[in-house]
């Protein structure tokens, strides 16, 4: 699994935008391959332009809960996105997950002027999806 360090690196050494996107369609066909039964309507992504699917479970079994996900897109270019999510998100700790700013990342490596408003609001329902399940976690851990 590819670290989001190297993911940035990675945007760094592409200049062109042409080659980014390539670099993130490219990501997302590492996505691990999400079963069909969680293509559900409880694991659909409400608020995006494409189809999108997140499915968390969440593991107890260390001291803390840590949230691994899995995701899916019918659109090359989001399961990239989704790629880069579940690299900065997935496996990590409720207070973990809150305390990281996706979107400033993917403003960081520019989706900001390249997505349309579009796929920025998707991204957004993404991040806000997943925190919400953190705020979740950390309540029932309690």
């Amino acid at each position: 699994m590819m670290t989001i360090d190297e993911i940035r690196d990675n945007f760094a050494l592409l200049d062109d935008w042409d080659d980014r996107y390539r670099y993130v369609i490219e990501l997302g066909r590492t996505l691990d391959p999400m079963p069909e039964a969680e293509h559900s309507a409880a694991n659909k992504v409400l608020g995006c332009a494409s189809q999108v699917w997140l499915s968390k479970q969440v593991d107890r079994s260390g001291g803390e809960p840590s949230l691994n996900y899995l995701g899916d897109s019918d659109a090359h270019i989001v399961r990239g996105l989704i790629a880069i999510l579940l690299t900065l998100y997935s496996g990590r700790t409720p207070q973990h997950i809150l305390a990281t700013d996706a979107l400033a990342l993917f403003d960081e490596l520019g989706f900001r002027e390249h997505l349309t408003p579009q796929r920025s609001n998707g991204l957004r329902s993404m991040v806000e999806r997943i925190r919400s399940d953190a705020r979740e976690a950390l309540a029932t851990a309690s």
